[in-house]
């Protein structure tokens, strides 16, 4: 009689396909933001990027709250304290990159945004005690290198954009590390850790965003001449921002934030592909198909390599790795990093 269980194989395959599926999840809904978003920047002139990024908060926590209500999301708990700080680095991140946008070049913005992969690897290897092969640090390199040749054209920096390049990167970092630290820790799941999060980011961000936007732009939310077609494009771009948001606590948890980082960077290429299709040859030259090939080699290599037992050792961790049971991956269907930061 055969055995009614699932072989090693069977399991393998299964991870691969749930794998997929979350990055999958994670670029489309993602891209699909940024091409929402840059309508209503662009088309509509909605530029209260911060606002708009609590709107997604506010909207991801309504969902929490009804999938709570039908049982989809169990009881679970996190400490105060490690909730501040996450919130802490959530909202400097946000912040940080939006005035690191305005005060900086856009080539020194995406470079900072490159450093974020150094960055969190630093902190896998202080905290985590992680060790990276050969092959996956050149494979690392390789990627940053084919995004540079792709996004960094002209680069200029100021003494005060140096410093709010520096807390957005480093803000940014230590949230998508502590999405991974507190999803190990407590066993949390995604829909769980985000469950928590929402709501106090929904209420920080949009207290903070209608004063910080004006700042940014010297305009006011509340004097915006709001039509019926930049009302659907926000409430399309808050419906999106649930799964950007959803995708990436789960794409971290089930792998980590350098991993999130490194292979995120497609969303970038696919940006500049979308971008030729629907808005002509600007930009695409010869410079950005040479970047885009180095980088998808790049990925692939990254790939290759640190799924080897070799890519990515984990020595003595700082705290336990317990599995953490996410049935929100079961939920993909139902569709946040707001991504109006790239």
């Amino acid at each position: 009689m055969s055995s009614a269980s699932p072989t090693k194989g069977d399991t393998k395959i299964r991870k691969a396909y749930l794998d997929a599926a979350s990055w999958m999840f994670n670029v489309v809904t993602s891209v699909g933001i940024i091409l929402v978003n840059k309508a209503l920047l662009a088309t509509h002139g909605f530029t209260f990027a911060t606002t708009l990024t609590g709107l997604h908060f506010a909207t991801t926590t309504l969902l929490t709250l009804i999938l709570k209500r039908l049982g989809y999301i169990q009881a679970s708990h996190l400490p105060f304290p490690d909730l501040i700080k996450y919130v802490l680095f959530a909202n400097f991140s946000i912040v940080g990159m939006n005035v690191s946008l305005m005060w900086n070049s856009v080539g020194f913005y995406q470079i900072a945004k490159l450093s974020m992969i150094p960055v969190s690897c630093f902190l896998e290897v202080v905290f985590d005690n992680v060790r990276y092969s050969r092959a996956t640090k050149l494979s690392i390199s390789l990627v940053l290198l084919g995004v540079a040749v792709c996004t960094v054209t002209d680069v200029s920096v100021n003494a005060k954009g140096f410093i709010a390049a520096v807390v957005a990167v480093w803000s940014t970092a230590l949230q998508q590390y502590y999405v991974h630290f507190l999803q190990r820790k407590y066993s949390l799941g995604s829909f769980n850790l985000l469950g928590h999060t929402a709501p106090a980011q929904a209420a920080s961000v949009l207290l903070l965003g209608p004063f910080l936007d004006y700042w940014l732009t010297n305009k006011r939310v509340n004097a915006y001449s709001y039509s019926l077609t930049s009302v659907f494009f926000i409430i399309l771009s808050c419906s999106i921002a649930v799964g950007t948001n959803l995708s990436q606590f789960i794409c971290i948890g089930r792998f980590s934030a350098v991993s999130f980082q490194v292979i995120g960077h497609m969303k970038t290429i696919l940006v500049l592909i979308l971008g030729f299709i629907f808005f002509g040859k600007e930009g695409l030259n010869l410079q950005v198909v040479l970047g885009m090939i180095i980088a998808i080699a790049g990925m692939i290599w990254y790939g290759n390599a640190s799924s080897k037992p070799a890519g990515k050792e984990r020595r003595n961790p700082s705290i336990p790795t317990t599995k953490v049971q996410d049935h929100s991956t079961v939920l993909l269907p139902v569709s946040s990093e707001p991504d109006q930061k790239e």
